[in-house]
């Protein structure tokens, strides 16, 4: 029977989503890849619970995670089952909805209806009363965003959602649908969105300013553009590489990407890191980024990423180099 670490919450360093009481460990569990029906169970579990050992208590999923809608669901469901349910007041475990969940017109996207029944399919999936954050997963230009904000708040006030976030909307749209949160008092908190040292679009198009403004906080997802961001691919990028849609521009001159990421590895050797390390260590650097997502199929890579907390401190120096690199 399965029993967590005492030692669990020693190393973690905990983040505050603006001024709010929502709390995240630096680092987030994220069950995007590798989690579903096509895993392997006990693998898993296993990393899963090692990630909690080592005070990640934040589980980052999704409707359509899996692959397969609800796959990623069922499998975090059963471990939470059969081993997390009596830590369920430490655990933060968030999902969202609006990528395609199941036929029909109300099967994704982020009206009213479409929210609340994906919730309570995810509630169900999971074994849960409650989820710690409810997300509004994509921006909808056919639904009003007043529309999906009420549709949030609702199932906050139905005692299913402790807290509201959007995902993958850009800064105007960020900084509207916080007007109706705050109108309607609900309790938002988190912006996800992609974010990495290459894609930066998050600074670009305002989403970190309008969260800044309004005291709140980003989640970064992707934060290794899938495995770029790493030294697997410091000799070249294979043509096949797939990546996700926020990141696929770096297959345009990936000759150009390949010589930043060299520049970057060698910085990265200087601050006794290795280029993911310094990757996720650079997106914490900025306060408003309360929780990284990263994902990890073994608790090797898991301790890996867990390095890049050993180290958050930039130099003036060293993030002026940074800029150079990626802006040439």
């Amino acid at each position: 029977m399965y029993k967590a670490s005492d030692e669990r919450y020693d190393n973690m360093k905990i983040r505050r989503a603006g001024n709010s009481g929502l709390q995240l460990p630096a680092l987030s569990f994220g069950m995007w890849h590798s989690f579903g029906d096509d895993a392997n169970f006990k693998d898993s579990r296993e990393v899963m619970l090692n990630a909690f050992d080592k005070g990640i208590f934040s589980y980052d999923l999704a409707n359509n995670y899996g692959p397969g809608s609800g796959a990623a669901e069922r499998m975090f469901g059963q471990v939470y089952k059969n081993d997390l349910k009596p830590y369920r007041d430490e655990l933060v475990i968030t999902t969202k909805a609006g990528y395609h969940m199941w036929p029909g017109p109300y099967g994704s996207f982020s009206a009213r209806k479409t929210l609340i029944a994906a919730l309570d399919r995810s509630l169900e999936r999971m074994g849960l009363d409650y989820v710690d954050i409810y997300y509004s997963h994509r921006f909808d230009p056919n639904t009003s965003l007043e529309e999906t904000a009420e549709a949030l708040d609702s199932t906050v006030r139905s005692g299913k959602a402790l807290y509201v976030g959007i995902s993958n909307y850009n800064g105007e749209q960020t900084r509207e649908i916080i007007k109706y949160f705050k109108e309607l008092h609900t309790p938002f908190v988190v912006n996800q969105a992609s974010y990495n040292m290459l894609n930066r679009s998050a600074e670009t198009d305002g989403t970190i300013d309008a969260l800044k403004e309004n005291n709140d906080g980003l989640v970064a997802y992707g934060p290794l553009a899938e495995g770029i961001l790493t030294d697997k691919y410091l000799n070249g990028l294979p043509d096949d590489l797939k990546l996700h849609f926020t990141n696929s521009f770096m297959m345009e001159n990936k000759d150009e990407v390949v010589k930043r990421l060299n520049q970057l590895n060698e910085l990265a050797k200087n601050r006794d890191q290795t280029l993911a390390q310094m990757s996720l260590a650079w997106l914490l650097h900025d306060p408003v980024v309360t929780s990284v997502v990263t994902g990890a199929s073994d608790p090797k890579h898991l301790d890996s990423n867990l390095k890049a907390l050993d180290n958050l401190d930039f130099t003036e120096d060293e993030l002026t180099r940074i800029n150079e690199i990626l802006k040439k």
